[in-house]
């Protein structure tokens, strides 16, 4: 459960709040957890059935690996927070008709703190036939 709504029923949160909730615990630690850790640690009334099944849709998608040879049925991570915001993005560029007009819009609502990080690994990054101007 998320929560009460205005007529007092539980709210239920999405498939896609759920898996977020799961990463982002997965995430918060360097070890692989149990489903009932990550039971504990979002907390919420989540039922152990429901975090095991958001969990294996997780593994379908290869975003969370599971430990055979460490505790039965701990599951980490298969990429960081980064890694699948990137991937996200790039999805997102790629179903669009006009990738370049997605990237200035995407550039223009950015704070001066994300302009200037993205400036910065631009100047580094190496491109064909030399650096960027």
């Amino acid at each position: 459960m998320a929560g009460r709504g205005p007529e007092g029923r539980a709210e239920r949160r999405s498939a896609g709040e759920l898996e977020s909730a799961v990463l982002a615990a997965l995430w918060s630690t360097e070890q692989a957890l149990t489903p009932a850790e990550i039971q504990a640690g979002i907390g919420g009334g989540l039922a152990y059935n429901t975090v095991h099944t958001i969990l294996k849709r997780l593994y379908d998608k290869g975003l969370v690996l599971r430990d055979v040879d460490g505790r039965r049925g701990a599951y980490r991570p298969s990429k960081d927070a980064a890694e699948l915001t990137a991937e996200a993005m790039h999805q997102a560029l790629d179903r669009g008709p006009d990738p370049i007009a997605a990237l200035q819009q995407f550039v223009s609502g950015l704070s001066p703190e994300e302009e200037q990080a993205l400036r910065d690994v631009l100047d580094e990054r190496p491109f064909p036939g030399g650096r960027a101007s």
